[in-house]
């Protein structure tokens, strides 16, 4: 295996797209969910980006790349149709020792985005190590149609119960079989069916009084 599997937390942190094209346009738009704030450098924008620079979501810098805009970013992504441009990004970042991918690229990056299924907290990622990217997607709709909204909801109210469970000094230790009797018992068959009693039932029987779903979850 030649990729070792992170997920990397970019909340706050400088991050560079070099593109201003439909390529670094879906770059920018994981980069800004995951918190991060981003710089696009290129001399046009299409104008989802430009949307994103007019409403001072994005910086741009309305030029071409500069090896010194690599200065206090902690990660770039090369997102043009020049493999020269791409080519250059990727050798000024590997001489900071800087994470850098570049689109379709696999050979010029040191770390590849897989595909992405977003279920709330719920994140699963899907990569062929750079072989096949169109067999990624089709894996990535086929775990879309497996896994619905109940798992966010599944996650909301897993998260609440710890954080209920944290406040009263619970060791944290004591929560295991806790929480395996909530799954084993079918908490998310009862949220998937929106079984509101079932749910209320389990949480009792599991955590005793205080642990009501309306209770542990904000419906507004």
């Amino acid at each position: 295996m030649r990729y070792y599997p992170i997920n990397l937390d970019i909340k706050g942190r400088h991050c560079l797209v070099v593109g201003g094209g439909g390529v670094g346009f879906r770059k920018v738009t994981t980069l800004l969910a995951c918190g991060g704030l981003v710089t696009v450098v290129s001399p046009a924008l299409v104008p989802e980006l430009q949307a994103l620079a007019d409403s001072c979501d994005i910086t741009w810098h309305s030029r071409g790349y500069r090896a010194s805009d690599l200065a206090n970013m902690f990660l770039v992504i090369g997102a043009t149709n020049d493999e020269q441009l791409n080519n250059q990004v990727s050798t000024d970042a590997h001489g900071q020792n800087m994470l850098c991918n570049i689109a379709d690229r696999p050979a010029a990056c040191n770390f590849i985005l897989p595909s992405i299924v977003h279920r709330g907290d719920l994140v699963l990622t899907i990569s062929t190590s750079g072989k096949s990217p169109a067999f990624a997607k089709q894996l990535r709709k086929e775990l879309e149609k497996q896994f619905g909204a109940e798992y966010k909801a599944f996650l909301l109210l897993m998260g609440a119960i710890r954080d209920r469970l944290l406040s009263q000094a619970h060791e944290p230790e004591a929560h295991k079989p806790l929480f395996e009797k909530l799954i084993n018992a079918g908490l998310l068959t009862r949220i998937r069916e929106n079984d509101t009693d079932g749910i209320n039932r389990l949480l009792f029987e599991t955590l005793g009084s205080g642990y009501e779903l309306n209770r542990l979850i904000d419906k507004d």
